[in-house]
């Protein structure tokens, strides 16, 4: 008899209730949730590291062509500035991924259309007289050089180069470059600066 009573307590007691169910499962959604979340933003994350990396390419490349122009004394100190200021050639503003002209400077009135890797004009989606950059990206067939490739515009993205005069032997160039993501509609910025002095 004894027995018999101490497995029924042990019966009763053993198991969950319907509340604890329910709250184990209400933490349990909140959990999950900020799983989904976390996915979220990664995979948006993922969505724009092309466009940050051109982002940061196209700023760099830029940069480069003025420390090229001046190592090379192609380009005299006085002229590193915005025009309107002194001697300067880079232009005032914001304006498309042009291609250097025939000064081979990135950023100054005589920039260019810019040509494919087959060396056809660029596609020009925005209607301005010349063509962005563009980036040859391998069709279906997965091999770049072939008829399928896709030609991808970078008309979404726009440069400004900004020159602060510190003295006479040392500016500070700033690089800024704005850029819309596709699939997002948000726009994203990517900035680089660099000292520039009159000495190599």
């Amino acid at each position: 008899m004894k027995t018999d009573v101490s497995i029924r307590r042990k019966c009763r007691q053993s198991g969950f209730s319907l509340i604890e169910v329910l709250i184990a499962m209400v933490v349990l959604t909140i959990g999950l949730l900020g799983v989904l979340a976390t996915l979220e933003v990664a995979m948006a994350a993922t969505e724009t590291s092309q466009e940050d990396m051109l982002a940061r390419q196209a700023a760099s490349e830029a940069m480069e062509s003025i420390f090229n122009a001046r190592d090379t004394s192609q380009l005299g100190f006085a002229a590193i500035n915005n025009v309107g200021t002194g001697s300067g050639i880079f232009v005032v503003g914001t304006s498309p991924l042009y291609c250097a002209g025939p000064d081979g400077i990135i950023g100054t009135a005589d920039d260019t259309s810019c040509l494919t890797a087959s060396g056809a004009v660029c596609p020009n989606p925005a209607g301005t007289a010349n063509a962005p950059e563009c980036l040859t990206e391998p069709g279906p067939d997965g091999i770049l050089g072939t008829a399928d490739d896709k030609i991808v515009s970078l008309a979404n993205f726009s440069r400004t180069i900004t020159i602060t005069s510190f003295s006479q032997t040392l500016q500070l160039v700033t690089i800024t470059i704005t850029y819309t993501v596709p699939n997002f509609g948000h726009t994203k910025t990517y900035t680089i600066s660099e000292y520039v002095s009159y000495y190599h």
